[in-house]
């Protein structure tokens, strides 16, 4: 970011806009939590389940595995070194079925999974809820389903305690799935230009702390015990009601109000309270460009983002850069870290897990900052390369574990330098370029299914890594180096920088250069054109 546009930034740093973007991501912060709250107290409430049900437990070599990418953990889904979920191979007791320990297992998947299902499932309703109720009401209207489903794991001990958390959980999970929509798609709007990559960049930061949050708070000596476990789940409804009452204090966002509700004076006084004393004209006159080309094009459906060659190239970089979030082995490496620090010699692995949360937060923050002055693309490309090589030394480590005492040391380093590369880009990026990869007649649509995309691939990776696992060994991660490969290349050929640029420049992008577009300097010569 060059002098004349930092200032220009900090001019437009105020402290409604502050207010505006930090209540938003409180609801990532649920998103984050609720991702890591239910892994520290795994063996707390299936001892709790047994109880209720009349079942004894499977023994379970227990750690305190957590994880921090945005993935679902799934039971049974740890690799082959035993850490958190690996059962014990069960004797063929003859055992009536509805008392077997396996109903146990069945009840903690879904437990966990069903927080997926959910997000899955209502992902596709957030460019409708958005249209309808608008930006800041649909928040609060959402904020409903987080209160509903934390009360409901927060008195499952009250309760047929299996079912409250299995509903709970669903519940929150259709919660996430709504926010992680419309979070993205308020705050690339309210935000001016020069700060949209920055305080977009803050949707990962309040997941990873969530995530290290519900980690260090899920310690047996806080909240995660027997007689606590209730409260720790229930917890981030705390979030939730702050987020309700502060968004009374939030504007709308003044494109939904000027483009879809033509209500131009409300949306210049919208401004006036994000921007403070700027001229809103500027903005007011590329909302105005933006909204008579969507008059001039029909409502875009989901199916039309995939027809019509307009918007096709625009959803293949949109799904893609979702995909390689997910499948880029960041899940693989929280699996394994647990039992990578056992095998290190670490007394207490549970403190060297969250200690990765800790770089994690940290490397994520640092984001913030380097996004608007490296570029999206740029950083997205450094941080797939950094974890592709990452990738590589931990199957390395790993392989030679056997021969070489001191390769745990080299996956140790690997493992936290997976981590600090997946924050610089493809950590944080995908949240918030598909926002800036659509004008707003697409965009709804397009958050829509992406956010669906993220969500399938959240599942996916999560029920088919341990059969994966079990085939390939610690050569399991050849597989996901292979697909960081694909995922560089395709970013590297097909992903556009959007850093600095309006919406409709970066949909001008698409929509007339067939080639892709690798370069700044050719979106620098579009944009020299346009004004020509």
């Amino acid at each position: 970011m060059d002098k004349k546009s930092k200032m220009q930034a900090e001019k437009h740093l105020t402290g409604t806009l502050v207010l505006s973007v930090f209540t938003a991501v409180l609801g990532f912060f649920q998103y984050g939590y609720s991702l890591g709250v239910i892994n520290a107290p795994q063996k707390v409430i299936e001892a709790h389940y047994g109880r209720v049900l009349g079942i004894a437990p499977l023994d379970r070599h227990a750690t305190n595995a957590s994880r921090e990418d945005g993935t679902v953990p799934v039971p049974g889904t740890e690799p082959w070194g035993g850490t958190e979920g690996t059962l014990a191979p069960p004797a063929d007791s003859g055992e009536d079925p509805a008392t077997s320990p396996h109903i146990l297992t069945m009840y903690w998947s879904l437990s966990v999974s069903v927080f997926a299902v959910g997000g899955m499932v209502s992902s596709f309703t957030v460019g409708w809820i958005g249209d309808q109720l608008g930006r800041v009401k649909a928040m609060l209207v959402v904020n409903v389903l987080s209160i509903a489903g934390n009360l409901l794991m927060g008195l499952a001990k009250f309760g047929p305690s299996h079912m409250l958390i299995i509903s709970g959980r669903a519940v929150t999970g259709l919660y996430c799935g709504l926010s992680s929509g419309l979070v993205p798609m308020y705050v690339s709007e309210v935000s001016p230009t020069a700060l949209r990559g920055a305080l977009g960049t803050l949707h990962q930061l309040a997941i990873v702390t969530g995530i290290l949050i519900s980690q260090v708070l899920g310690l047996d000596f806080l909240l995660g015990n027997d007689e606590m476990w209730p409260l720790l789940l229930g917890l981030s409804g705390v979030a939730a009601l702050l987020q309700f009452f502060l968004l009374l204090l939030c504007p709308e966002s003044p494109r939904y109000l000027y483009i879809k509700l033509g209500k131009v004076e409300e949306a210049k006084k919208s401004l006036k309270r994000l921007r403070g004393n700027c001229d809103p004209m500027k903005e007011i006159a590329e909302m105005e460009k933006e909204k008579q080309e969507a008059a001039s094009e029909k409502k875009v459906s989901i199916r039309q983002l995939f027809t019509s060659s307009k918007y096709r190239q625009a959803v293949i970089v949109a799904l893609m850069v979702q995909i390689s979030q997910q499948f880029s082995g960041i899940n693989a490496i929280f699996y394994y870290s647990t039992n990578i620090f056992e095998r290190a010699g670490v007394d207490q692995p549970v403190y060297a897990t969250i200690g990765v949360g800790v770089v994690n937060t940290v490397f994520t923050v640092i984001s913030v900052f380097l996004v608007e002055k490296a570029g999206r693309r740029s950083l997205f490309l450094a941080g797939l390369m950094g974890m592709l090589i990452s990738a590589v030394a931990m199957t390395v480590g790993l392989v030679l574990l056997s021969q070489f005492a001191w390769m745990s040391y080299v996956s140790m380093v690997a493992i936290f330098l997976f981590v600090i590369f997946f924050e610089v880009g493809p950590g944080p990026i995908p949240w918030f370029i598909v926002a800036e990869l659509f004008s707003q007649g697409p965009r709804p649509a397009a958050i829509a299914i992406a956010g669906f995309c993220n969500w399938a691939c959240n599942f996916i990776v999560g029920m088919c890594f341990q059969y994966i696992a079990d085939l390939c060994g610690p050569y399991v991660f050849v597989i996901f180096a292979a697909l960081l490969l694909v995922f560089f290349l395709f970013a590297y050929f097909k992903v556009p920088e959007t850093k600095g640029k309006s919406f409709e420049e970066i949909a001008a992008v698409f929509r007339r250069k067939k080639l892709p577009v690798k370069t700044m300097t050719e979106l620098e010569d579009l944009r020299g054109s346009e004004e020509a």
